[in-house]
């Protein structure tokens, strides 16, 4: 018997290793980089009797990304994305501080120094998922379905291209595209019962002149969503879209009592004209931001805001230069039932800077620069204007010059800042072409600060910023 064991699993180890492996073809693509940064004042604060700044940093940072593709079939695949080692280097966690990006995962910020939701963990020691997705063609059409790329329309302004569930499904008619999508931002139906709220509702109808607690549950409908429509024609030297996206955020609801209801409508433009090459993004939001569901001293917020983006760029020879302007409309706080601040943001993916409103120098700085940290942020007013050359086809030499005001001085309804002018700076790089796929940068730029980081008081002190940069990238 034991024999007879022997010869069928030595049989079915040989049909195990002679059959035909499944079909299935994967393809790999990623990015390795890893930058050093010296940042000589991020807190853009007067420096000491020797002219040295007390936040002054330097260090070096990683990250290390895969996104292999399955395909399974023709017409169907299977997307997945992950990082790893994304930290600086020698740091516990991503960032000092106890600080870590959890933004584009969204996933919840662990434990340091006693205080999250998981004993002692280091960040990005392994791997962390953010995508995966199904990829498949059918008669009517494209569907992905999963944890995928969002927050991305048009151009890369106002753009963060973080991973969200997902459900798209787009048809094409020619040179036309149609999609449809739905995105899960928060799920609360099984978040656990948030404890109830109580609410001061002056001249509330059963409690006149009184308050009324109100107990907020699952029992009603607290998830964040969207749903967008969208349409994108592509012709020769042309690309031209419209998005229509309504927002649903009921988490408020289940806390104070309120919703949010957001409407955008966002064209975008893309064209070439010989040696000329113009983008531009428009968006317009109106909706509610706050809609109480009870009677509230508190009035409804409605939301009615506006954003801009046009850039040119000319191409002669090895050598370009254009300029590009972006707005994004802030709230002056005059009027207590209406917000005019752009919900959009400036965006993570929108490069022209190394330090105003720049997010990788936010992300990487240890303290997190002050300049750099308004790359979420709206209620701006940016011009820049740049000049490249290409000595080599290895080569490429850029200079930038960047100047930015907020929109709305306003900080609050009965302050504002004494200048609106954010500052200006001046950018330069270089980055050589090691390889095709191999390529190492060097950069510093240059801030000279405006008068509104000094806040109310015109006696408040600051000072000027610079920033050194090399990174080398890997591409496969």
């Amino acid at each position: 018997m034991k024999k007879l064991l022997v010869v069928l699993l030595s049989l079915g180890l040989i049909v195990a290793f002679s059959t035909t492996a499944s079909a299935v073809d994967v393809t790999f693509s990623g990015q390795y980089y890893l930058g050093g940064m010296y940042e000589d004042n991020p807190m853009l604060t007067p420096k000491n009797e020797a002219g040295y700044s007390s936040f002054a940093h330097a260090f070096f940072y990683q990250r290390v990304r895969f996104q292999p593709v399955f395909k399974i079939a023709e017409g169907l695949t299977f997307t997945t994305r992950f990082d790893t080692l994304e930290k600086q280097w020698g740091n516990t966690n991503m960032q000092g501080g106890g600080a870590t990006d959890y933004t584009n995962s969204r996933r919840n910020q662990p434990l340091y120094n006693g205080v999250g939701n998981s004993q002692g963990q280091k960040i990005q020691e392994s791997i962390e998922f953010e995508r995966a997705y199904v990829t498949f063609d059918t008669a009517i059409g494209q569907f992905q379905v999963g944890y995928q790329n969002v927050d991305a329309w048009g151009t890369d302004w106002g753009d963060y291209n973080n991973s969200a569930p997902s459900i798209k499904y787009a048809t094409k008619l020619g040179s036309l595209t149609l999609a449809l999508i739905y995105e899960k931002f928060y799920e609360n139906d099984t978040a656990g019962t948030p404890a109830a709220a109580a609410i001061t509702a002056a001249g509330h109808p059963a409690v006149p002149g009184g308050a009324v607690a109100t107990t907020y549950n699952n029992n009603i409908d607290a998830d964040n969503d969207t749903y967008a429509l969208a349409a994108i024609y592509n012709a020769k030297g042309l690309e031209a879209g419209l998005l229509y996206k309504y927002y649903v955020y009921n988490k408020a609801r289940s806390v104070s009592g309120y919703k949010t209801e957001r409407n955008l409508i966002s064209p975008y433009l893309k064209a070439t004209f010989g040696p000329v090459y113009i983008e531009g993004e428009a968006q317009y939001w109106f909706g509610k931001d706050k809609a109480y569901e009870t009677v509230m001293a508190t009035p409804d917020v409605d939301l009615q805001a506006y954003g801009a983006y046009l850039k040119a760029k000319v191409t002669v020879g090895p050598a370009y230069f254009g300029a590009l302007l972006a707005y994004q409309s802030g709230n002056d706080f005059s009027d207590a039932k209406k917000t005019t601040l752009n919900p959009g943001g400036h965006g993570s993916s929108f490069v022209h800077s190394l330090i105003l409103l720049y997010e990788p120098t936010s992300t990487w700085s240890n303290s997190g620069s002050t300049a750099a940290n308004l790359y979420g942020s709206s209620n701006y007013i940016l011009y820049n204007a740049f000049v490249g050359f290409n000595p080599t086809p290895k080569l490429n030499v850029e200079v930038k010059l960047n100047s930015a005001t907020v929109d709305k001085k306003a900080l609050t309804a009965t302050t504002e800042a004494i200048s609106a002018n954010l500052g200006m700076e001046f950018d330069l790089t270089a980055t050589y072409k090691i390889y095709d796929n191999l390529s190492y940068m060097v950069g510093a730029g240059y801030l000279q600060t405006g008068d509104y980081f000094k806040g109310t008081n015109a006696n408040n002190k600051i000072a000027d910023n610079y920033i050194l940069l090399n990174q080398l990238t890997l591409n496969f």
